[in-house]
């Protein structure tokens, strides 16, 4: 028996058997990672895009309990400072339940890299008084995936924009696991540097289980707030780009060099279209 065509041109053409409907806002899906235009099988959601949140949801949890490959680590930050050791740091959170309960212990040193830390520098001083311009703090955060994936990358194309002109006395990189962001304030000070970098693992969210942010303080000491921090967030190929970054970062370097400070105070005005107009004695900063 051949095929009725009405019942096949019923079957093929969805729009006008009306039971499959055009969601007209899934055409802006290409313009974001944002949960929009999913349509809906009834009262539900379409089994694809249920399907699609319920592997975002575990690739956000993997991000967060999966350990740094620390080995691996070591071997990519070595190569982008040859001259220096990476020194392997830990937090007072034992282990990655303990960092989860206790933010507070992921935020300063354990006795022992605190101790490290105070042989090196003590060694150092054997040979030169060391004074650092930038320490960069490597920490698992709450993505080991962002780490892995984005922080060598990243770091190899900031230093190849801040190249030789900066004059930046670079610090020995330090991983650390178990860290969260204050915890480059207990660094930076060991290791005596203006500023300190603290690059880390974002929390995922259910588009982004690989972002990695990015956190500088001047004069780095125990007890800073956020407040005196600058912040770039969603380092990553789908999110902000490793060179866009790296300009960002490479700005607030400098300025915080010449205005000796970082956070609420210093703004980043790298995407202000700014003209600069010089009289005697004044600068104006008009933005367009």
């Amino acid at each position: 028996m051949g095929s009725n065509p009405k019942t096949l041109n019923a079957n093929t053409d969805h729009k006008s058997n009306g039971k499959v409907v055009h969601n007209p806002w899934s055409d802006l899906r290409r313009f974001t990672d944002a949960r929009i235009g999913l349509g809906r099988a009834g009262i539900s959601l379409p089994t694809s895009e249920m399907l699609a949140f319920q592997l975002s949801h575990a690739q956000a949890r993997d991000a967060v309990g999966f350990a740094l490959n620390i080995n691996e680590m070591s071997c990519r930050l070595s190569d982008l400072n040859p001259a220096a050791p990476v020194l392997h740091l830990h937090s007072q959170a034992d282990d990655r339940t303990t960092y989860l309960q206790r933010p507070d212990l992921g935020r300063k040193l354990n006795q022992s890299s605190r101790t490290a830390l105070a042989n090196f520098m003590t060694e150092q001083k054997q040979h030169t008084e060391s004074k650092y311009d930038l320490a960069i703090v490597v920490a698992d955060g709450l993505s080991s995936l962002a780490v892995q994936q984005n922080t060598q990358p990243f770091i190899s194309e900031l230093l190849g924009q801040l190249g030789e002109s900066q004059q930046l006395k670079l610090a020995p990189i330090t991983l650390v696991e178990q860290g969260r962001v204050a915890i480059g304030d207990d660094i930076g000070e060991l290791l005596n540097a203006q500023i300190v970098m603290v690059l880390i693992g974002e929390r995922p969210g259910l588009s982004s289980p690989d972002s990695l942010g990015l956190y500088l303080t001047w004069a780095p000491k125990a007890g800073l707030s956020d407040a005196c921090r600058n912040c770039i967030s969603n380092i990553r190929p789908a999110g902000l780009s490793y060179e866009e970054a790296a300009r960002r970062t490479v700005y607030l370097l400098r300025e915080a060099k010449k205005l000796k400070l970082t956070g609420v105070n210093l703004k980043d005005r790298t995407q202000d279209d700014v003209i600069e107009h010089q009289q005697p004695n004044t600068n104006f900063l008009i933005a367009k």
